[in-house]
């Protein structure tokens, strides 16, 4: 599954887009969700409640808020979203590389190119996309690492806080072993995700939701220093 989202504030534009990737979606047997927003404003007050975007095509040249400050918003929120800057003008180029965009596609938008991008778009998340697969009442469930904001053991059970909670009977060092760099473990009781750290104190960490993570004594160093050298 994809989750697609298309930003412009022209109509004809959003409706002739969406349908190229409905198309690119069809013809590579592509699971996809797709949303439109008309203003950088619009998609930031959905983006406040839903953040599980792969993919963002964005017109530069809007309203009060231009592609490119939605963009630098975003990555400031240190979002992995894959961004697509749709364009009249090639001024922007430079600007693009900032937020690291995935590219750059001029208007009148080819549908070729457009694809082309998709498939660059869906390769990157092939590589990216790695995941905690939890046994959970019988069932399996799956959790991409990039939504977990933190871990957090309790006894002889830990729970991952990611879209939803899931707590399950393990030890936080079984799990560690199949996370990645982003994360970092703070002492016996948890491990955060580095990419959702918006504050350090010397006594916590505070994320980006508000979720506050007490600093074992030492590590305020510790993890200012991994962020540097990870995010």
């Amino acid at each position: 599954m994809y989750h697609i989202a298309l930003c412009d504030d022209t109509p004809e534009d959003i409706q002739l887009i969406l349908a190229m990737v409905q198309r690119w979606a069809a013809a590579r047997g592509a699971e996809i969700q797709t949303q439109t927003f008309s203003s950088a404003e619009n998609f930031l007050f959905h983006y406040a409640e839903d953040k599980q975007y792969d993919v963002l095509l964005l017109d530069v040249e809007m309203g009060e808020m231009d592609g490119v400050s939605l963009a630098k918003r975003l990555r400031q929120a240190k979002d992995p979203v894959q961004i697509v800057f749709i364009t009249g003008y090639s001024d922007y180029i430079a600007e693009g590389y900032e937020v690291s965009a995935l590219h750059y596609l001029m208007k009148p938008v080819r549908e070729e190119k457009l694809m082309d991008v998709l498939d660059r778009a869906a390769q990157r998340l092939q590589v990216e996309e790695r995941a905690l697969f939890l046994k959970l009442e019988g069932e399996m469930v799956r959790v991409a690492l990039r939504d977990i904001r933190y871990l957090e053991v309790q006894q002889n059970y830990v729970t991952i806080h990611a879209g939803q909670d899931y707590t399950l009977k393990s030890t936080l060092a079984k799990l560690a072993e199949e996370l990645d760099e982003r994360f970092f473990q703070l002492g016996r009781s948890y491990i955060v995700n580095l990419h959702f750290v918006q504050r350090v104190t010397r006594q916590e960490a505070i994320l980006q939701d508000g979720a506050r993570i007490p600093l074992p004594r030492g590590y305020y160093d510790k993890i200012n220093r991994a962020i540097i050298e990870r995010c």
